[in-house]
């Protein structure tokens, strides 16, 4: 534990005044100047080069599109029926009243979204409800 909090103390990051507007005169800055920065306590001196040589997080991540959002709400269901294992844990916890208001949030987002959403994504909102409402039922039958 001792071990990781030394590791943490050298990392850090540094913050970038990127405004518009400067803040002491309200006025509009010149976009040629650099923005200011400063580093936060702990922050090492080259953390600025190690992190324009990482790649942006963004680059490693799927593309984010409605269907993958549904998929993303409709996993958290069935992590909290009890369906799939807590990533963090490895083990299946149940929480049914937070898996009824992810299951409700689904259902209100295909009521605002209604005539908004190709063939595709009103079939997966359809299934993806259909599914978690019985696997609803059947978890609270259980209890």
């Amino acid at each position: 534990m001792a071990e990781e909090e030394e590791k943490q103390e050298g990392k850090g990051f540094t913050v970038q005044d990127r405004r518009r507007f400067s803040p002491e005169t309200g006025e509009a800055r010149d976009t040629s100047e650099e923005p200011k920065g400063f580093t936060l306590p702990g922050a090492s001196e080259g953390s600025n080069e190690s992190q324009s040589k990482t790649p942006p997080l963004e680059e490693s991540l799927p593309e984010i599109n409605f269907s993958t959002f549904i998929i993303s709400l409709s996993t958290q269901a069935l992590m909290h029926l009890g369906e799939i294992p807590n990533p963090m844990s490895g083990k299946s916890e149940t929480d049914v009243p937070v898996a009824k208001q992810v299951i409700d949030i689904l259902g209100m987002l295909r009521e605002k979204t209604r005539g908004n959403l190709d063939a595709g994504e009103q079939r997966l909102m359809e299934d993806i409800l259909f599914d978690l409402r019985m696997k609803y039922v059947e978890a609270v039958k259980k209890k």
